[in-house]
């Protein structure tokens, strides 16, 4: 089992590690078909076409779960108490995303840190924007 990471071990500045998270068709599809989230924008890039899209687009919920993952895998043991997210651009399915986070805030008290999070799409526009609070060990 991997030890999670302390509020001691974390300081204000720090970068996450950035994560290149898996957008493929396949992936996309196994996630709207387990969220019970199946629009054609999602899983067909011809559709998507038709609605004004380059392509089939990533679900907004499938890239607010992407970015926790990434906060998980930053801080096994930890837990996300709010995140929130604006999106700025759609990323495109079958693209390479890019997700990053750096600590901005921190409360010793709680051991709460504050993160800046962003999705950077392959042409390298920011298509999420967002913050989280993480809840993280002694």
């Amino acid at each position: 089992m991997t030890q999670g990471l302390k509020f001691s071990e974390v300081e204000i500045g720090d970068d996450l590690p950035e994560e290149v998270p898996d957008v493929s068709l396949s992936s996309v599809t196994a996630f709207c078909k387990a969220a019970s989230h199946i629009f054609d924008r999602f899983l067909d890039h011809e559709a998507a076409q038709q609605e004004g899209f380059p392509g089939a687009i990533v679900p907004g919920i499938m890239s607010q779960g992407l970015l926790a993952a990434m906060i998980h895998k930053w801080a096994p043991g930890s837990s996300i108490r709010s995140i929130d997210t604006v999106f700025r651009g759609s990323l495109l399915v079958d693209s390479q995303i890019t997700m990053t986070g750096a600590v901005t805030d921190t409360d010793d008290e709680s051991n709460l840190v504050e993160l800046d999070l962003a999705i950077i799409a392959e042409d390298g526009r920011t298509g999420v924007i967002g913050t989280a609070v993480v809840q993280l060990l002694e």
